[in-house]
């Protein structure tokens, strides 16, 4: 059982979800403590690829840290977990198909380790700013993926 789960439906198919989900650059757009993410390794998108995603948390300055993708199944699955950091995430977006393909079930699955100052950082910061931050969240991506062009 992960700490945070969000389920929303959108009305975009499950291959214009996952084109916007796995695109780094559109991260900023629906993640409120995003930053930035670009991607660290050259060539396609899989298994192993890694990102750099800057995060503002908490009141601290912003927070750059790695994440590697551990499942990458287009358009179905995706998951992702921190390799570096005080705290590392691990995600997991499922995509499942509605009304024959033409919506979609969007579901995220989040969890969290803590190493170090991390320990203390995640019950005091990081979980309490995740568990404020989600709801917009999912209602910004809603809001992009159903209200950009096709």
């Amino acid at each position: 059982m992960s700490d945070f789960r969000e389920t929303i439906d959108v009305d975009r198919s499950p291959e214009d979800v996952w084109a916007y989900v796995i695109d780094p650059s559109h991260l900023p757009e629906w993640q409120q403590s995003a930053v930035s993410a670009e991607p660290l390794d050259p060539g396609p998108t899989g298994v192993g690829s890694r990102l750099r995603i800057t995060r503002h948390v908490g009141r601290r300055r912003d927070m750059p840290m790695t994440m590697k993708y551990t499942e990458f199944d287009p358009p179905h699955a995706w998951a992702m977990e921190g390799v570096d950091g005080p705290i590392r995430g691990h995600f997991r977006g499922e995509i499942t198909p509605l009304d024959d393909g033409r919506r979609s079930r969007v579901t995220m699955d989040l969890d969290f380790e803590g190493h170090g100052i991390g320990k203390v950082l995640l019950p005091l910061v990081v979980r309490p700013q995740v568990r404020k931050e989600l709801p917009h969240n999912e209602r910004l991506l809603k809001d992009r993926l159903e209200h950009r062009a096709a």
